[in-house]
């Protein structure tokens, strides 16, 4: 592109002659036509129907009406007296994905060149454990965090491993990816007194599709000490104390305290809270719910808030099915009467809890349960909470279906694959996100403080 500007002697006002040379109609490798640079009669010259400085045929359409001070300093090798600006193609952004000369041989729009800018590679700004860290507790994940949005099935066991030895032996484990940070979960926990690498391969792609520019590996070693828990991170999920995909419907009178979302089905799935809209559209209220309630036929931004909390609720369900387990398979399945301290508990059955349960920490401790089958509570039973322990630190991920009792008394986050259902006069502080259905029964929901 060419931008000339020009004043008279007489003092008139300057002519601006704007001249692009986007490659409209040329050969792509700088053109077949000619450029006379004839003069005009001011001193000037006058572009010619061919040239032969490699100009489009763009370029010859407009009239230079001054004398030119200097040579061209722009990528023509012709013989062009205008006084072009340099234009710098970096790298393609438009859908070709191909790198842009400025030229018409890339399948690009003539006017593709001028809006091209650089592409950069995603990197690697930090992880968990440091490089080259010592004394790292044997439960601990390995992170990664990148410089940009990743594509998320591009980071997964085979992309980003962690291994010991020689030859070397990979740990097995899970990868959970949200928020630009890769996460390795170890099946179990790591051995003590041993020396790890971790790598992220060049599989690992961004949101864009670009790969990292070469293999990130970093070393670590262990200890033998265990680290307090981390609790599971929900994301955007965390804003609702009822979220589903498929339907939330209620026996009134239910109350509940915190927001309720739905996504991707509409309102119309939320049955038995007589929802009144918002004049905006936005969200609902409804007498049963102090706070909010969202579905995915709202109106804009509700339905992409939605849709990223439903995708953080997934990713903390694989996240915290990922945590390497202490104990597995306490009580066969049977818990009713126990006091657990804090820890990653794991049963490859169901779990009953038959009679009250208690869990004893701090406030930072944290307890994770991963039950394969149901989760049964039964009637009357009450989950105790403590010494200090918070719901919010509590975690039952269940991949068959929730069922509360009448009156029971629960805590924590349920992160469940299939649906929740809390019996007459049930209660639960904490959350319930289900990968299907929610049914309440004149029960309670608390969001935990």
């Amino acid at each position: 592109m060419r931008l000339i500007t020009k004043t008279s002697v007489s003092g008139a006002p300057a002519l601006l002659v704007l001249a692009i040379a986007a490659g409209c109609g040329s050969s792509g490798n700088g053109g077949t036509s000619a450029d006379s640079g004839a003069p005009t009669e001011d001193g000037g010259r006058k572009d010619a129907a061919s040239t032969t400085d490699g100009h489009s045929r763009l370029d010859v359409s407009v009239v230079d009406t001054g004398a030119h001070p200097k040579a061209d300093t722009g990528a023509h090798p012709g013989a062009d007296t205008g006084a072009d600006a340099p234009v710098q193609i970096v790298a393609d952004t438009g859908t070709d994905g191909t790198a842009d000369t400025g030229a018409q041989n890339d399948g690009e729009s003539p006017m593709d060149a001028g809006m091209d800018v650089a592409k950069v590679a995603p990197t690697v700004v930090s992880t968990t454990p440091a490089i080259a860290a010592t004394a790292v507790a044997i439960n601990s994940h390995v992170s990664a965090t990148f410089s940009e949005a990743m594509e998320p099935a591009s980071l997964s066991a085979t992309t980003f491993t962690v291994s010991s030895g020689t030859p070397a032996v990979d740990v097995p484990g899970t990868v959970v990816y949200a928020s630009s940070k890769a996460v390795f979960w170890p099946t179990a926990n790591l051995a003590s007194d041993t020396t790890f690498t971790a790598t992220i391969t060049t599989g690992a792609t961004s949101a864009s599709g670009l790969a990292l520019g070469a293999s990130y590996v970093w070393t670590f070693s262990t200890a033998e000490s265990v680290a307090a828990g981390v609790p599971v991170d929900l994301g955007t999920a965390s804003q609702y104390v009822v979220l589903a995909k498929t339907a939330i419907s209620t026996v009134s009178p239910s109350v509940i305290t915190g927001n309720l979302g739905i996504s991707p089905a509409a309102a119309t799935y939320i049955t038995g809270f007589s929802l009144i809209a918002d004049p905006t559209n936005v969200f609902s209220r409804s007498s049963q719910v102090t706070g909010k309630v969202y579905a995915a036929d709202y109106a804009t931004p509700t339905p992409a808030n939605l849709t990223t909390a439903i995708g953080d609720m997934t990713t903390a369900f694989t996240a915290a099915a990922g945590r390497a387990p202490d104990v597995t398979g306490l009580g066969a399945g049977s818990i009713g009467g126990m006091t657990l301290p804090a820890g990653v508990y794991a049963w490859g059955t169901g779990l009953l809890l038959a009679t009250d349960v208690t869990l004893t920490g701090s406030a930072t401790d944290v307890w994770i349960f991963q039950v394969a089958k149901n989760l049964t509570v039964s009637s009357g039973a009450h989950l105790v909470l403590a010494g200090g322990a918070l719901p919010q630190n509590v975690f039952w991920e269940v991949a068959g279906d929730v069922s509360l009792g009448t009156t029971v008394k629960f805590a924590g986050t349920i992160l469940c694959k299939t649906g929740i259902t809390l019996g007459t006069g049930a209660s639960i502080t904490g959350g319930m996100l289900a990968q299907t259905a929610v049914t309440l029964n004149a029960s309670s929901v608390i969001a935990a403080p």
